[in-house]
């Protein structure tokens, strides 16, 4: 994600950890950290500008198996390294998608959207290509909501799946945090029918969901390990993940 926004979240994550083992254990001395191996599921990554060149064969070899790769943030930016991120995964055989970053507090979720899916963002049907993933989280800028109430978190979240649906015929992916999620928006359910949850929790369990989701389809465990960028599974096997690339018609 966002390497300042993804530190902040790996600040709250462990101090909320960190609490939440205090609380269960008075008296005892417990030591939150990310999760020293991985989690069942499908082994996978997400890079952004921050990795630069990446060398898709070795982590090919080493087990991931999918890829997220950052393009785009606001409607300001696009990911240098994006076509060496974006091609290089697909090329060596892995199922990867394009990410966006969030920030409500500059242009309308659907311009977001519209920006997003013109960089890369987009969806095709060719068995490879997952969804576009909202990354919704916490503001490396300023306030943690972006200065916008839950509602109107809700409405720009909306307003950017929405467009991107309108435009992709693909539900988005939506990657946040559970604490981000309720503090934000109030912890609403209205996503969790269409679109899947990638979850960021740096933990050896995922812990509590946000409301409406009854599972993820992607955790985020930790930030650095096998592959490079931040360390994931998918919460399925490799034919369930290509049913998700093809939208089960393919």
């Amino acid at each position: 994600m966002n390497q300042l926004g993804r530190s902040v979240a790996r600040t709250r994550a462990r101090l909320l950890a960190l609490l939440s083992a205090l609380c269960v254990t008075a008296g005892t001395a417990l030591v939150a950290a990310p999760a020293s191996a991985a989690p069942a599921g499908l082994p996978g990554m997400d890079v952004s500008n921050y990795q630069g060149n990446v060398n898709w064969s070795a982590a090919y070899s080493n087990g991931a198996r999918f890829a997220y790769v950052k393009a785009t943030e606001g409607t300001y930016y696009t990911n240098p390294s994006f076509a060496q991120q974006y091609n290089g995964s697909y090329n060596v055989g892995m199922i990867r998608g394009a990410y966006h970053f969030a920030r409500p507090d500059t242009t309308t979720g659907a311009a977001q959207a519209d920006y997003f899916i013109s960089h890369g963002g987009g969806w095709s049907k060719d068995g490879k290509t997952l969804p576009g993933a909202l990354d919704i989280e916490y503001n490396p800028y300023g306030s943690t909501c972006y200065g916008l109430s839950q509602a109107s978190m809700r409405s720009w979240i909306a307003s950017f799946v929405n467009q991107y649906y309108s435009r992709t015929g693909r539900w988005a992916t939506i990657y946040t945090t559970t604490d981000w999620w309720s503090t934000c928006t109030g912890n609403t359910s209205q996503f969790a029918t269409n679109n899947p949850l990638w979850i960021a929790r740096y933990s050896s369990s995922v812990g509590t969901l946000p409301a409406g989701w009854g599972t993820y389809s992607f955790w985020q465990y930790a930030s650095s390990g096998t592959f490079p960028g931040d360390q994931n599974v998918w919460n399925g096997t490799l034919d369930r993940l290509k049913v998700l690339a093809c939208n089960g018609t393919c």
